[in-house]
């Protein structure tokens, strides 16, 4: 490659020297001053004497990434007694040459959140029949395999491996540029895969996915950042911050899983397809709804008194829980639903969505005239038709946005399902491709990127997994014991996860504000 990134795929992260100056780069055994360890056999050293501490330290600084957990030495904070020590951290490059170009994105790319999406999934070491799922060397998440088979996913899933950029009218686009993924290793020595409990997606499960600082400069960090963790226990955690730009939940699965293939020696089942323009609006733009997604959220009717203007308003605190509805409850939740003749049945999901949405209103006291509006992302891929190529690899997510009085939604499961199904029954190829036309016509789609305001209180989002093959991902050493969001940005959204034994259960992770949670938490089981 004409960068010299290809022949190896990595660049070692020196995980054998111990700063004097920064205690926490907590390592094992200190290499001397200005030499280069144990690095794998390919792998590109860097091309100057900067001792190597340093050198990674200010690498990392110009990829806007926060290497080691925070603060020095423990990183342990006042939340949190759960002490993570990075081994060794390092930036993983295709393996072969990649097609060097800039990639356009589509109106869908450039209208979801601007952070890299947490997720973390968790791996025992002994299966439920007591076996070891060590390799026969006795090896449990091999860091060295893991980065070479990482390296060749990165080879036809080579966007990954790219920044952000913009172009000439300042518009968000994929440089293709091979600039590599991080991928560090730490250890939790005092922590085991139980310690977890429900697997809640609160800041312990959000510290296993290295940091991303973000500035200005969108093409200051990478697109994918990942930290493998092992837990005393033998268990460990792979923690997955992907660039939301740069992936939707089913293709971040598809490189993940694709990844996990190749880490046990299998081929890539299906190969990404890389061409976004797929999904450019149609000329002329001839949107035929008013896309009530992406119109302002409603806001409280009314507000509580301001405080004076000289200090700043207080955010209130915000709890996030998980909640696991067994096949049993999802039944006994239906059974709410009278079966009436000439009435469609409602999928499980808008009965779900109902429950959550209602439990949600009267833990809020929302009063019966405010209107909600619930955000549910829907996969586009077979919406569209013809449906998109299998292995689209970009954002297709569509939005179905019920709105309703709180008093509709609160009466019942039956009417708020009613709502919502109708929302989803709308998601076809028209309403999707006139969605598209209607993000052509928007002057700024950055105002139309969905943050903190969407789904605060009186709003929600709530956002299913259950069609993602989000347990998949298997690297020679068994399937994850769970898979789930590393953490939930946003007061008022929540995901629906599949149980990874395969029971009919689902459990719904939110975020509420503090208080509402209390009252949540009696309400969602209250049926």
């Amino acid at each position: 490659m004409a960068d010299g990134k290809g022949a190896a795929g990595c660049a070692h992260g020196f995980p054998g020297y111990k700063s004097r100056s920064t205690p926490r780069e907590l390592t094992s055994s200190p290499p001397r001053a200005n030499t280069i360890t144990s690095i794998p056999a390919g792998c590109r050293p860097h091309h100057h004497l900067t001792p190597p501490a340093l050198h990674r330290v200010l690498r990392c600084r110009r990829v806007g990434l926060r290497c080691v957990p925070d603060p020095p030495s423990s990183s342990t904070d006042s939340s949190s007694k759960m002490k993570i020590t990075v081994r060794g951290s390092e930036m993983v490059y295709p393996a072969a040459e990649t097609p060097r170009r800039r990639l356009w994105n589509s109106g869908p790319d450039l209208v979801v959140p601007r952070f890299h999406t947490p997720s973390v999934y968790f791996f025992r070491r002994r299966d439920g029949e007591g076996n070891d799922l060590a390799a026969a060397d006795g090896s449990f998440f091999d860091g060295a395999r893991m980065r070479r088979a990482l390296a060749e996913a990165l080879v036809p899933f080579y966007p990954m491996a790219g920044r952000l950029a913009r172009d000439e009218d300042g518009r968000v686009e994929i440089d293709c540029n091979a600039g590599g993924v991080l991928f560090q290793e730490a250890d939790a020595p005092d922590a085991t895969v139980d310690d977890f409990g429900d697997f809640a997606p609160t800041m312990e499960l959000k510290r296993l996915i290295p940091t991303v600082e973000y500035t200005d400069d969108i093409s200051a960090f990478p697109l994918l950042v990942l930290q493998v963790t092992h837990f005393k226990c033998g268990g460990v955690a792979i923690g997955v911050g992907m660039q939301h730009h740069v992936a939707d939940g089913f293709s971040g699965l598809h490189f993940i899983n694709s990844w996990a293939d190749l880490c046990r020696g299998v081929p890539i089942a299906v190969m990404p397809y890389i061409d976004r323009s797929l999904l450019r609006a149609r000329d002329p733009p001839t949107p035929a709804y008013p896309h009530v997604e992406y119109q302002p959220a409603p806001a409280m009717l009314s507000e509580p008194p301001q405080a004076p203007l000289t200090a700043k308003p207080a955010t209130p605190p915000t709890a996030v829980a998980i909640f696991k509805l067994s096949r049993a409850d999802l039944g006994r939740l239906r059974s709410q639903i009278p079966a009436r003749e000439g009435v469609p049945r409602f999928s499980t999901y808008a009965v779900l969505a109902a429950h959550v949405w209602r439990c949600a209103s009267l833990a809020r006291g929302l009063p019966a005239d405010q209107p909600t509006k619930l955000y549910c992302a829907t996969d586009g891929r077979q919406r569209l038709q013809p449906p998109l190529p299998e292995g689209y690899f970009g954002n297709v997510i569509f939005t179905a946005t019920p709105l309703a009085d709180a008093g509709t939604v609160t009466a019942g499961v039956a009417e708020g399902a009613a709502v919502i199904q109708a929302a989803l029954d709308r998601m076809d190829d028209g309403y999707c491709r006139s969605a598209l036309d209607y993000l052509e016509l928007q002057p700024d789609l950055s105002a139309l990127v969905r943050g903190a305001h969407t789904f605060r209180c009186p709003n929600l989002g709530l956002t299913s997994w259950v069609r993602l093959p989000i347990h998949d991902a298997d690297f020679g050493w068994g399937r994850p014991v769970f898979m789930g969001p590393g953490g939930i940005a946003y007061e008022g959204l929540a995901f629906v996860l599949p149980s990874a034994n395969r029971d009919g259960s689902l459990s719904v992770a939110i975020s509420l504000q503090a208080e509402h949670m209390e009252k949540f938490r009696k309400l969602i089981y209250d049926f």
